[in-house]
Formats: structure tokens, sequence, C-alpha cells
């Protein structure tokens, strides 16, 4: 039996592990002596196994379907929130509070720009 049965397979090892089922479905007078290992439990083992690809399959589309929905619905809350940003500058003035209760800076608050003394060469 498997060291570690919480890994996941490799591909190519349950490749393999089908390609023997298939082998053995084909032996025509195949009686294992211990019952876990009959045709029956190896098909009863192989459609679980199916099932679960199916099911890890499917939970990852509906995986991949909501944080597209999440993603999408993000941007449209981000994008109202600019928005608002925008109507309260506009509606209240860039100097006022409610200017800085949405995060943004009052008018007032910038520096102004000041001009740079041109360097001039040193004469001789």
């Amino acid at each position: 039996m498997a060291k570690n049965e919480s890994r996941r397979l490799k591909s190519s090892d349950l490749a393999a592990d089908r390609e023997i089922y298939d082998a053995v479905k084909g032996i025509a007078n195949y009686a294992p002596a211990n019952p876990a290992y009959t045709l029956m439990a190896l098909d009863a083992a192989h459609k679980d196994l199916q099932t679960a690809l199916e099911n890890e399959t499917q939970a990852e589309a509906a995986l991949a379907t909501a944080r597209d929905n999440a993603v999408a619905a993000s941007w449209k809350f981000h994008n109202a929130i600019l928005g608002v940003k925008d109507q309260v500058t506009a509606q209240f003035g860039p100097d006022s509070n409610e200017v800085q209760a949405v995060k943004l800076k009052k008018k007032s608050e910038y520096k102004t720009r000041t001009r740079k003394a041109k360097n001039t060469p040193p004469q001789k």
C-alpha cells in the first residue's frame, strides 16, 4: 500500500492504473483469493473514481464562475464609489469637509507650486 495517501496521485500513475483495470477486465478467469479485489469491487472503485473526478471538475467550474462573479461585482462597486467621489466634489466643492470624508484631499491641502531658480553658470 501507499505511504502517504493524502497526496494526489501522479497522472501517469493513474493512467497506468486505468490500463491495468482494462487489462484485468479482459482476463476471463480472474478470481482473486481476497474478495476486496474482485472484479465487482474493482468496478465499484473505478466508478467512485469517475464520480469523484466529475464532481471535482464541476466544483472547479463552479469556483471559476463564483470567482468571475465576485470580480465583476467588485469592479461594479469600485466604479460606483469613483462616481460617488466625483459627485461629492461636484455637489459640495473641492475644498469641503465632505470631500475629505470620501478620502480625497481638499484643494487647500495641496502644496502650491513654486518656481525653481535658474541655475546660471558662474561667471569669471
